[in-house]
């Protein structure tokens, strides 16, 4: 509840920044804010608690997710003031905007009530579909605001009517009560039906086939820092939170709707990373690299007991390799008008350190050793098969191989074809951000137990 109201409080801070001209102090304090709420949030680990009335519950899985979006949103807030400087007058808004997301991260994965839940997910949406059409002038941003705001809101109006059916078959909306009249057999068939609208609208959120539609259109046309976002920290936090409600709702799943988490989590793989060959836009390309990581992480579905650490490990590999190769994805394309692969040509000669960034968060996500995606696919494969579905598992090791298709397709153009352009000035704030995400993602892959231990 700290958290909350520390990021609710920074968040308005950046807003009253705007009419007191401190233009200059606001990413340093925003950051700074940042680092102060993440220490205050690690303070909670062992000290769980619930606040009104149950609505927010603090307890280790809550913490351990909740630093990571903290840590996550750091970066993107660091990269705002570089990223819009030709905008200044609007540059309070938009990390206000981003911290209030981070509010509504922190409510989706610390609810007890699912009106807090549903409060946690319109707020993050809200900053989604504005910040998605936040260039007004731009065909593209305008298109891609408009796909994300219908679609999300048609989402989340499935998952408000599965909240009502549930709420209609038990009288409560406190989790824990849920969960202990679902282990009775008197629920009527709406109780099953509520909790599919609500998977459903879930799986939308984190863009798993076949409701992954809008993520490559919307992926290409908003600002390459939004996308940034949807594809790191706002997949992460709807995948922590569906974990969270069936594992909090539930005490076990059907068979039959562990076969069609089976079913989602192939299909997303498959058609995620088979688009994804013939696409020559890197960010059309990472949205479809992030429809196969959805696939990968609903393998944790699968071992609802016994996933919640591997999850929160797979999740952070994936998301600082993410915030790392868009830090350079950013910096090579920020005066381009696309985001082709032909502008990677030769970065490895031009610039070596960000072309061995964008490389190492590229094997990271396709899963080659040494890198934390690696052992994260490694140990989600490990559950899995102790779950008994081994067929997941082997599309899962396909799936990965053909990744390496088009991730290489990028890292060939990097040190095999001839620089287009000539070196240009780098900002040392996508230095930094680039340097230490990819830096944290090793360490995680030297020292897994640092993330798996948490939750354990």
């Amino acid at each position: 509840m700290n958290t909350l109201i520390a990021i609710s409080g920074l968040g308005i801070f950046c807003l009253i920044a705007e009419i007191f001209n401190l233009r200059k102090l606001l990413v340093p304090v925003a950051v700074l804010g940042l680092l102060a709420i993440l220490g205050l949030t690690i303070s909670e680990f062992n000290t769980p608690a619930a606040y009104y009335n149950n609505m927010i519950v603090v307890d280790k899985f809550s913490v351990a997710f909740s630093s990571l979006f903290i840590v996550l949103t750091l970066f993107l807030v660091a990269m705002s003031g570089e990223f819009y400087k030709d905008h200044p007058t609007k540059l309070s808004d938009f990390v206000a905007i981003k911290i209030f997301l981070l509010a509504g991260a922190v409510a989706m994965v610390s609810f007890g009530n699912l009106s807090m839940f549903f409060l946690g997910i319109e707020v993050l949406s809200i900053s989604l579909y504005i910040l998605a059409a936040s260039r007004r002038l731009d065909v593209k941003s305008n298109e891609a605001g408009m796909k994300y705001f219908l679609l999300g809101s048609f989402a989340s109006g499935i998952i408000l009517f599965g909240i009502c059916l549930i709420y209609g078959a038990t009288g409560y909306f406190d989790i824990a009560e849920i969960k202990d009249l679902s282990q009775g057999a008197g629920l009527p068939i709406w109780f099953p039906i509520g909790i599919t609208l609500m998977v459903i609208g879930m799986l939308f959120k984190i863009a798993a086939a076949p409701f992954h539609f809008w993520a490559p259109d919307v992926y290409e046309g908003s600002p390459s820092l939004t996308t940034a976002t949807m594809s790191t920290l706002a997949k992460v936090v709807a995948m922590a939170t569906l974990f969270k409600l069936l594992n909090g709702m539930t005490t076990s799943l059907s068979v039959t709707f562990e076969t069609v988490i089976v079913v989602v989590s192939i299909l997303s793989m498959t058609v995620g990373n088979l688009m994804a060959l013939h696409q020559n836009n890197v960010k059309r390309m990472l949205a479809f690299s992030g429809i196969s990581h959805a696939g990968f992480m609903l393998m944790a579905i699968l071992s609802l007991s016994a996933a919640a650490n591997l999850l929160l490990y797979y999740t952070a590999a994936y998301a600082l390799a993410g915030i790392a190769s868009f830090a350079v994805i950013i910096y090579v394309t920020r005066n381009k008008d696309n985001e082709d692969i032909l502008n990677f040509n030769g970065l490895g000669k031009t610039n070596p350190v960000m072309a061995a960034v964008l490389t190492t968060s590229l094997l990271s996500m396709a899963g080659i050793p040494v890198f934390a995606g690696f052992f994260g696919k490694f140990m989600l494969f490990s559950q899995t098969i102790k779950s008994g579905y081994l067929v997941v598992v082997i599309a899962g090791v396909l799936n990965s191989i053909v990744s390496i298709g088009y991730y290489f397709k990028l890292i060939l153009a990097m040190y095999t074809k001839e620089a287009t352009d000539e070196k240009q000035a780098v900002s040392f704030v996508y230095y930094a951000v680039a340097v230490i995400a990819i830096l944290l993602n090793i360490i995680m892959g030297l020292c897994p137990s640092l993330v798996t231990n948490l939750l354990a």
